[in-house]
């Protein structure tokens, strides 16, 4: 496969900040890491905006998706509060990552730990069509639970 370039660019204070890397061989997912100064700690329920200390320029035609790691989640109840976050083609400002604590407990985010995830994905542009009638499917406009609990 044929890797996609992307062009990072590290932030002053934030030399020391591994760029996004795939942790095995299979990895979707790249890990990004939090360019602290000194730990942050956010309380049961707290959410803050985590710098990465990175701003990328990701090709037309694709995005940065962002998402949480699964070990904090199950671990400690860290997740995100818009995930997947997303980093558009054209956005050059500092990755922020939005943790949230659901735990019960506070959690501590410590300078380097590895916060979340960044998945590159193809982005396709939609063009709307305006329509009297859609084609019928088995569903219909069954939603929100239509299929029942089980």
């Amino acid at each position: 496969m044929k890797p996609v370039v992307i062009r990072v660019k590290r932030l002053e204070g934030a030399s020391a900040v591994p760029f996004p890397a795939y942790a095995s061989e299979g990895a979707s997912g790249m890990d990004v890491r939090a360019a602290l100064r000194e730990p942050v700690t956010l309380a049961p329920g707290q959410f803050k905006r985590i710098p990465t200390g990175l701003s990328v320029a990701v090709p037309p035609g694709f995005e940065v998706q962002i998402r949480a790691r699964s070990g904090l989640a199950l671990r400690h109840g860290i997740g995100m509060v818009n995930a997947p976050g997303t980093i558009d083609a054209d956005y050059r400002g500092e990755i922020g990552i939005i943790l949230i604590n659901w735990g019960e407990q506070s959690f501590r985010v410590e300078p380097g730990d590895r916060i979340a995830q960044m998945v590159l994905a193809r982005v396709y542009r939609a063009e709307w069509i305006e329509s009297v009638s859609l084609d019928e499917t088995p569903r219909g406009s069954g939603g929100f639970g239509h299929t029942g609990i089980e």
